[in-house]
């Protein structure tokens, strides 16, 4: 059947999704964590270490978000499913350990003509006091579910200022990387299984696009927050290009006017813009 769309505005109904130390440790270093220097950024790595308190990225954030909507969406090939964007608000640094109840409502399902846009809404709150520790939106783009005649949806003005960005961060990828991560939740074979990938269209499985976002993230998290999740407020960025694990990511950085403000774009060495107009709000 074709996709849902008398889904929109209707909430799911909430759901508790608990995670432990060790989750939080494994998302780490599914996002480079530790990559290249294990020694560096400890409180995100280890539980144990003397004089360091393990502490949580604001990433995960995204994951411990996540819910099923009201519904299922429709039928079709789970191949021709791609990440397109991603926006997150740390509403408090997360605990090592937890259990959120998590609700998920689609916001807008988007003619784009050669596929369809579907963007989701989530919210999570502590479970025991009920206080919300993050907010999540997140678009995925669904090839060959387009034309059925619906408004495309807005987008908001975003431009490089015309200037070197103030902070740039090189990071390499592992070739197992998409292995690494998946192993915190995500098991679509688009990134583990060549013959799944070749369906999508490409040559060998790609990194998650939420592994990508997580590298970022740690970039944003070091150069603007001073590696303090306290300090991190939200992220948002589009994904533009895939990436394939291995391959080494350039995040550019350019402070706004206003304090608390910055914009961001995570390319590949050739250039190859992988995230694009990607804004960031942290505590000064």
């Amino acid at each position: 059947m074709p996709l849902d769309h008398s889904l929109v505005g209707v909430p799911g109904e909430p759901q508790e999704r608990s995670w432990t130390s060790t989750d939080a440790l494994l998302y780490a270093i599914g996002v480079g964590a530790g990559l290249g220097d294990p020694l560096q950024e400890l409180e995100f790595t280890t539980e144990n270490s003397e004089g360091v308190q393990q502490r949580v990225l604001p990433t995960f954030g995204v994951l411990i978000s996540q819910a099923r909507t009201a519904r299922r969406l429709g039928d079709f090939d789970r191949a021709m499913l791609v990440h397109a964007d991603q926006y997150v608000e740390l509403h408090k640094p997360l605990p090592v350990d937890g259990t959120v109840r998590a609700s998920s409502t689609v916001a807008g399902i988007y003619d784009k003509g050669s596929g369809a846009l579907v963007v989701s809404e989530s919210t999570a709150t502590d479970a025991v006091t009920g206080e919300p520790l993050a907010t999540t939106r997140s678009g995925v783009f669904i090839r060959g579910e387009g034309g059925f005649g619906g408004e495309r949806g807005g987008s908001q003005s975003w431009h490089v200022p015309d200037r070197a960005p103030d902070r740039k961060v090189v990071q390499q990828t592992r070739p197992e990387q998409a292995l690494l991560y998946r192993l915190s939740g995500d098991r679509n074979p688009l990134h583990a299984d060549p013959k799944f990938a070749a369906r999508g269209g490409f040559s060998r499985p790609i990194l998650h696009g939420l592994c990508t976002y997580g590298f970022a993230g740690r970039a944003l998290l070091h150069e603007l927050c001073a590696s303090d999740p306290a300090r991190f407020g939200s992220m948002y960025g589009r994904f533009s290009r895939p990436v394939l694990p291995g391959e080494s990511l350039v995040t550019s950085i350019w402070l706004g006017e206003e304090p608390g403000n910055a914009l961001f774009r995570t390319a590949k060495e050739d250039g190859t813009v992988v995230i694009d107009r990607g804004t960031a709000t942290f505590r000064v």
